[in-house]
Parts: C-alpha cells; sequence; structure tokens
C-alpha cells in the first residue's frame, strides 16, 4: 500500500474511533482512544528507522509483541489484539468478516491520575519499598538475553544520543553537549569489561525499556508496570541495572532523591536474592546509565520544541558522570535508637546519585532465610550462629559496593566491640572515609518505639531490647546521638560534611 493509501485509512480508523471516544491520547507513533472501561490503542503507520509501523503488517507484529511483552507484568490491563474490518456498507467494525484495515490493542481502562508521572511527591516510604522489590522480581523473572546488554546494547544508546544531541547543539551549548559526548565514550570504555562481563552473567535480559513515571501506575497501592518496548529488541534486551536507571534518574531529576535511594535499596535487597555478587560490582556502572538516561530525556525534550528542560537534562547528564567521594557510615544502637531512620535521611546526600546503598542486617537475616523482608522469623534464625552470618554477608556487601564507588551506610545494632571495629577495618581497606555514629534514647523511650513498630523488617520486640539493655557493649567511640528530639538535621549534617 503507497504511503498516502495509509495516511488515508489512518485518518478514516482516527475518525472512527474518535466520533465514538470520550477521550484521544496522541503520541508521535500511537493514539489510544478512551471508550467506556476499555482503551483502544492504534499504532501510527511511521517509520523513524528504529521504529517501523509502516506497514498494516509490521503495526500487527507490534501490536501482539506489545500484548505478549507487557502481560508479563500488567496481565489484568492488556487484553487482546483485534482486527477492524470493513463492513458490508464499507464502514469499520471490530473483528467482523470483512478486509483488515488495521488492527487495535484493546486494554483496560485505567485512572490517569493512578500513574506516578501525575504525582512524584506522594510515593511514600511503602510504595518507594514495593516499587524496587516489585521491579527486582520481574526482573529476575525476565528470560535471559545474553546477546543483549553489555558495551554494544548501551554503546547502541550511546552512539544514538550523540548523533541526535550534535544536531541540538547550537540550541543546547555546544560546549556541553560535546563535553557529554566525550566523557561518554570515556566511560562506556572504561566500563567495557565490566558491561560484557555482566551479559555474561545473567544480567543482560528482556526488560521493560521505559521503565519512567509515565509508565508506572498505581492501584490499590501496588505498582503496574506497563508500556514496555517492543519495537526494537536492542531497546529492551538490555542490562537489568539499565532499565533500572531510568527510574531513578526520573526521581532524582523530578527532585525525589529520597525516593530514589529508597527504590534502590529495595531493589538490591530483592534482587541480591536472585543474583550474585555482580548485583553489587555492577554499581560501578550506574552512574552511565543514568547519565544516558538523562541524555536520552535531553534530546526528547528538545525535539518538543522545551529547550529549558532539555538543558536542564543535560546539565543532569554530565552531573552524572562527575565523580564523588565514597564513604563508609556505620549506625549502631540498640533497638528502637533511630537507626533505619538516621540512615535513610543521611544516605540521599552521601556519594553519587540516588544516594549511598544502605545494608540493614535486618532485612539481611530475611534474605538469608529466604524469608520476605516482613515476614517474621522463628527464635532459631536469630541465633548466635546465624548472627555471624548475617555481620558476615554485611561486611561483604558492603566491600563490592564499596570497591564500586558507592558510599554505604550501615545499618545494625553493633553491640560488640569487634563489630564496630571491623567497620571501621573495612572503611580503612577500602581507603575511603568513615563515621561511626552511636544512637541513644532512654530506655522508656526505646521501649516505646519497639513497641509501636509495625510493617518493619525487625523482629526484635520489648524482650529482645530488654536483653540489650543487660548487656555491656563496651567502650563505644563513635560520635553519640540523642534521638529523643528531631535527629534527622545531624544525619543531613553527617552527609554534608562526608558527601
Amino acid at each position: 500500500m503507497t504511503k498516502d493509501a495509509e495516511s488515508a485509512r489512518e485518518h478514516e480508523v482516527a475518525a472512527w474511533f474518535g466520533a465514538r471516544a470520550e477521550n484521544t491520547i496522541e503520541t508521535s507513533c500511537a493514539r489510544v482512544f478512551l471508550i467506556g472501561d476499555a482503551a483502544f490503542k492504534v499504532k501510527r503507520p511511521v517509520d523513524f528507522g528504529f521504529l517501523d509501523y509502516s506497514t498494516l503488517e509490521l503495526r500487527r507484529w507490534a501490536l501482539e509483541r506489545e500484548l505478549a511483552f507487557n502481560r508479563a507484568a500488567a496481565p489484568d490491563i492488556y487484553r487482546a489484539v483485534r482486527r477492524l474490518t470493513r463492513t458490508a456498507n464499507g464502514g469499520i467494525e471490530i473483528d467482523g468478516q470483512g478486509e483488515i484495515v488495521d488492527h487495535v490493542l484493546e486494554m483496560r481502562r485505567f485512572d490517569e491520575q493512578g500513574v506516578l508521572a501525575t504525582q512524584p511527591w506522594a510515593i511514600d516510604d511503602a510504595l518507594e519499598d514495593s516499587l524496587g522489590r516489585t521491579v527486582a522480581r520481574f526482573h529476575a523473572a525476565a528470560t535471559l538475553r545474553p546477546q543483549g546488554g553489555g558495551v554494544n546494547a548501551l554503546g547502541y544508546t550511546i552512539r544514538s544520543n550523540a548523533n541526535l544531541l550534535r544536531g541540538l547543539a547550537p540550541r543546547l551549548g555546544g560546549l556541553a553537549v560535546d563535553r557529554l559526548i566525550a566523557e561518554t565514550d570515556l566511560a562506556l570504555e572504561r566500563l567495557g569489561p565490566l558491561l560484557d562481563a555482566r551479559a555474561g552473567q545473567g544480567f543482560a535480559r528482556h526488560c521493560h525499556g521505559d521503565l519512567h513515571l509515565g509508565n508506572i501506575l498505581i492501584e490499590d497501592q501496588k505498582p503496574i508496570l506497563f508500556d514496555c518496548i517492543e519495537f526494537n529488541d536492542t531497546l529492551s534486551d538490555i542490562d537489568i541495572q539499565y532499565d533500572l536507571a531510568f527510574l531513578l534518574m526520573d526521581l532524582d531529576f523530578r527532585r525525589r532523591r529520597d525516593a530514589a535511594g529508597r527504590v534502590l535499596n529495595a531493589y538490591l535487597d530483592e534482587a541480591a536474592r536472585h543474583f550474585g555478587q555482580g548485583l553489587w560490582s555492577g554499581l560501578a556502572a550506574l552512574p552511565l546509565m543514568l547519565s544516558v538516561r538523562a541524555a536520552v530525556r535531553t534530546h526528547v525534550w528538545a525535539y518538543t520544541g522545551d529547550d529549558e528542560a532539555a538543558r536542564a537534562y543535560l546539565a543532569t547528564a554530565l552531573e552524572h558522570l562527575a565523580p564523588k567521594p565514597v564513604s563508609l557510615v556505620a549506625t549502631g544502637g540498640l533497638s528502637g535508637s533511630g537507626k533505619s531512620t538516621f540512615a535513610r535521611v543521611c544516605a540521599p546526600g552521601l556519594g553519587s546519585a540516588p544516594g549511598a546503598i544502605v545494608l540493614r542486617t535486618d532485612e539481611i537475616r530475611k534474605r538469608l532465610w529466604g524469608a520476605p523482608s516482613l515476614q517474621r522469623l522463628p527464635r532459631e534464625a536469630y541465633a548466635p550462629e546465624m548472627g555471624a552470618r548475617v555481620y558476615d554477608q554485611l561486611f561483604e556487601d558492603a566491600a563490592l559496593a564499596l570497591t564500586a564507588g558507592r558510599s554505604v551506610v550501615l545499618d545494625a545494632v553493633f553491640m560488640k566491640p569487634e563489630e564496630r571495629a571491623r567497620a571501621e577495618a573495612l572503611a580503612a581497606s577500602c581507603g575511603v572515609a568513615f563515621q561511626g555514629v552511636w544512637l541513644e534514647a532512654p530506655p522508656e523511650v526505646l521501649r516505646a518505639r519497639v513497641a509501636a513498630r509495625i510493617n518493619d523488617a525487625s523482629d526484635a520486640d520489648v524482650a529482645v531490647l530488654e536483653a540489650q539493655l543487660s548487656r555491656d557493649a563496651g567502650d563505644i567511640a563513635w560520635r553519640k546521638v540523642d534521638t529523643v528530639s528531631a535527629f534527622e538535621d545531624e544525619a543531613r549534617t553527617l552527609a554534608e560534611t562526608m558527601g
């Protein structure tokens, strides 16, 4: 069919749906018509090189892939690919017996206000944790793509970014564009062996490919990932960390670094149940991946005509490539002293975006036991030998993350002097700055806090606290912080001095 004929058919289909739709959502490559409880998606007959919907067969192929791929994460949204057919009087109907006019993807309609891009400020702790773990489980179940990932996959996007940005340089600033291209190329060359090794270690999988806030829906307090890439396997057969990087970059750019860090830490704890040590060592490539995602947004916004947003993303892409100091902070104290709160408040200000990796012994214990993070464990999970395993894992993960250039916050009781000494020795062996923090509060305050806990990875109850209170922690040389009054400012100040 000729280009003019395809264009005429596109307008006919749009007019037919438009007469029935309550609303229409248009993009450069598709139209979505909202009718009743359904949403009907029609691909436009366009060819952008990396995306080709120019023929009837290519559009059907793309819609069927979109249906199949998205059902993995959003089975309740994606219903079926339907045929638009010609009626006897020359009109259009759905799934009739006449000539096929086009194909359409039927989806369940959902509340557009439930998409995270409409309310990034409303993401709370519970949702951040759920989102990180949801993405990790999605990646763990994804199909292996050893031929994807690595230098080739990331290099494909980097080269595409460079070509597009050069054409935009007169509008966005030639020096900044040239600097970003040069620094990105150097980072890719330096990290190439790591990226290729990860592809062979199971980190290259069939991913979402477009995992930003506009493609995440919240329903019943649960995140649903939708609208993944189906049109170009090079953009979806990628490193799982690069897939996650889009979400982290998007949150960070929207001034929710706190949320991005919490998502990353929840992701890592959940993903560590499925992936090996490469999960932590691969964090060395995260700054480059964040930068590449920001560079993609740079030319996307520029081509919409919003040069101000494009320049902001360009500056962000450069910022992600700038080295940051690496440090280790250890937060200790009895149950209820506020260790986890202190760790989460100071983490966003430490090191590269989106902040420090927070390693919590309560979560590591659940991971080693093979239990969900909020499931209460039996008493034998707290035997001395299990406690030793937990601390060994804590320091092993921390060493890998520090070596990868990530700042780390350790969240543990650190009751024994040898445990505190081990944290200090780890920082010295990795050549990074160290600060130990011992959090304190009167026993009655600790008891009240522990008794009031809900939905927390810690299983410590008042009986556990009483046992801690009866023990001697030895001489504590770490910086002591009273947590009876507000202590968040002290956490932020600590991050500023070390960050």
